[in-house]
């Protein structure tokens, strides 16, 4: 039996945040929502003590021929050291034998442009036609793979930018300005990003919700993609039940872990309420936005469905290009 080892040099070279990954995660979402895929709870291993966290994800697509399993770590301090934050692995295993076909070391990288393309279809369907101002809150890794993607499916003059962080918010701009060719600029609270943005995104690892409803205003689009624990919390429970479209990627999972449970928890949302899957609009069974007025919320916590779907795309993609290492084992 071979296994084909790709190194995070390799897989970068086979999977680039451009419109074919999106499209293929997107696939990822249409599948989902089509009831033949085999999703397991998320599995996280807390490590408290040192701020940290390790998720396992995975999902079977019925047909596919592979399918992985990730871990995935966040580390939250390790930048105040000077190491990254994130870290990761992906086993692909064969759906037929279940015999592992690859690793893949991406250290996170394969994470980050799967969750950034989840960013993007979110505004693709769900922000306005029409994009001046963008606006993030965050200043990580993140904060920068999705406005690289939200520039894929949305034009915009300039980007808000809100952090903690003086430091942080200076690398960011330093970095994004020339990355994406429009100007960025620091903004001095959330609350200035989102009343003065048509699309926003939040990308903090927050225990306690900054985005208040009375911020809010017509036409605003805003992606959730900070809370993927249970204790991980950006927006009040009030933004939810003020939006006209409320999108998740999984619903069940976002009563479980993102920004929906807390919005149960508060009395203002149910699970039998409307709330969209992204893939009932990906697959065309719901609609996105239909009007410029409306506001649209979507809570991103981070499906297996991603993982498999980009893992098998780098699998393919190397061995096209006869890159990683195969050992006989």
């Amino acid at each position: 039996m071979q296994v084909l080892i790709l190194s995070e040099d390799e897989i970068r070279e086979c999977v680039k945040l451009d419109s074919e990954v999106i499209l293929v995660v997107e696939e990822g979402f249409s599948r989902l929502a089509d009831s033949d895929v085999h999703l397991p709870p998320i599995m996280m291993i807390e490590v408290p003590e040192n701020k940290g966290e390790v998720d396992i994800k995975s999902a079977h697509i019925e047909g596919y021929p592979s399918f992985a399993v990730k871990l995935a770590s966040g580390y939250f301090e390790n930048p105040s050291n000077g190491s990254p934050s994130g870290s990761g692995m992906m086993v692909l295993i064969s759906a037929e034998t279940g015999f592992p076909q690859a690793v893949l070391f991406d250290n996170a990288y394969l994470t980050n442009v799967r969750t950034g393309a989840a960013g993007a279809i979110a505004a693709k369907y769900l922000a306005p036609e029409e994009v001046t101002t963008a606006g993030v809150i965050g200043s990580g890794t993140q904060a920068r793979f999705q406005m690289k993607a939200l520039q894929k499916v949305r034009n915009f003059e300039r980007l808000l930018v809100y952090s903690r962080t003086a430091e942080n918010v200076r690398k960011y701009i330093s970095e994004m300005e020339p990355a994406l060719g429009v100007e960025v600029i620091s903004a001095d609270s959330p609350e200035e990003v989102v009343r003065n943005s048509e699309v926003v995104v939040t990308t903090t690892p927050s225990h306690k919700p900054f985005l208040k409803a009375d911020w809010l205003h017509p036409g605003l689009h805003i992606t959730a993609m900070g809370s993927d624990t249970e204790h991980k919390q950006e927006l009040f429970p009030e933004v939810l039940s003020s939006a006209d479209l409320l999108v998740c990627d999984k619903k069940s999972q976002c009563f479980r872990l993102g920004e929906l449970h807390y919005g149960k928890e508060a009395g203002l949302i149910a699970p039998s309420g409307d709330i969209v899957g992204l893939g009932e609009i990906t697959s065309g069974q719901r609609s996105g936005r239909s009007s410029d007025q409306e506001v649209t919320v979507c809570d991103l916590t981070g499906v297996g469905v991603q993982d498999t779907v980009i893992a098998l795309f780098c699998y393919q993609k190397a061995k096209e290009k006869r890159l990683g290492l195969e050992l006989e084992v």
